[in-house]
């Protein structure tokens, strides 16, 4: 059983199925932003506590590193296909909505910094922690619905498999 700042078993795939790991992430990135929402809710009672501080620096690692890898995966592999299937329109709105959520990021990095030294700004996280979810949210539900499905018709067997090779390479790693 795990306790309320706690993260359960993400869901994963392998880069052997580049799309489903896309959309892997996807869920852990979902995980972060409920955890997130638990963490504001525990220093509404508990205030900034040891607790508080280990779940924001999950936070902090996961959108550090795991988030700008996610976002560079989707500009080399997915928007090129987007823009190959006539829908650069949709291509240059997520990029531009990368960029939003980085420079959000900042804003949420900070709280979460103060967080992990025992402090937080209640007005701060108010306001930039759930701008941060909504915008998230519906960057992944745009990205699911619409852009995976469109660049995975144009990627074939090869296109994948030179994806996922790719982005393990990126990440230090072999297929």
């Amino acid at each position: 059983m795990t306790t309320p700042l706690e993260l359960n078993a993400a869901p994963s795939a392998g880069f052997d199925q580049p799309f489903e790991l896309l959309a892997a992430c996807h869920q852990r990135v979902l995980r972060m932003l409920q955890l997130l929402q638990r963490l504001q809710a525990h220093l509404g009672t508990k205030g900034a506590d040891p607790e508080a501080g280990r779940a924001a620096l999950d936070v902090m690692r996961y959108f550090d590193i795991a988030g700008p890898a996610h976002h560079e995966d989707e500009e080399r592999h997915v928007f090129p296909r987007l823009r190959d299937a006539g829908l650069g329109q949709l291509a240059e709105r997520l990029q531009l909505e990368h960029l939003a959520m980085a420079e959000a990021w900042n804003g949420v990095r900070r709280t979460l910094s103060e967080v992990v030294n025992g402090q937080w700004d209640r007005e701060a996280i108010a306001q930039r922690w759930p701008a941060f979810d909504a915008l998230y949210r519906a960057h992944v539900d745009l990205e699911e619905t619409i852009a995976f499905p469109a660049a995975a018709r144009l990627a074939d067997a090869a296109a994948r498999q030179a994806m996922g090779q790719e982005m393990a390479e990126r990440r230090g790693l072999k297929t």
